[in-house]
């Protein structure tokens, strides 16, 4: 999932135009851009503990608010497709690290500290929430596509009935 993420939105917004991807609401009040920016701020967020957590013999790390991390971002303002090729970046980087990776290193852990108690979190761990976060995400861009008769999707159908949160 991790890797047909970023295929599936390139796949669904091509050929919409920005100020649809801008202005359309897609979630409640927000856009395509909008919902790109939350995947982006939960990939720095989350998925760069990923690396520090390989990098390191089990640290210790400060959980991160993706919805406090984004306030200091400018990817809300940024056009979509400028947005979307540096989060296609960031999530190249990190397959060619997951790719690379032995069995072992899926175990490898860290404690991480902040929003409760401390826990162990494992890269397997970071990984996998990346993958189930995104999926409701980019079925809500693929909905948009669908709606402005953008292209068809390249994937299964949305599942009717499925709850979808509005924020994470």
């Amino acid at each position: 999932m991790l890797e047909e993420h970023p295929r599936r939105i390139a796949a669904a917004t091509a050929g919409i135009s920005a100020a649809r991807l801008r202005d359309e609401p897609v979630l409640g009040e927000w856009s395509a851009r909008d919902i790109l920016a939350h995947l982006r701020s939960c990939s720095d967020a989350r998925g760069e503990f990923i690396p520090k957590i390989l990098a390191s013999q089990r640290p210790t790390l400060r959980a991160i608010d993706p919805r406090t991390l984004i306030e200091s971002t400018n990817y809300r303002k940024l056009e979509f497709a400028s947005s979307f090729r540096a989060f296609a970046r960031q999530r190249a980087r990190l397959l060619r690290l997951l790719q690379a990776l032995p069995r072992g290193g899926w175990v490898r852990s860290a404690i991480v500290t902040g929003g409760g108690p401390a826990r162990e979190r494992t890269v397997l761990f970071y990984g996998a929430w990346l993958a189930r976060h995104e999926r409701a995400h980019v079925r809500h861009i693929e909905r948009l596509a669908s709606a402005v008769g953008g292209p068809s999707r390249a994937s299964r159908p949305v599942r009717r009935g499925s709850s979808t949160r509005r924020r994470e």
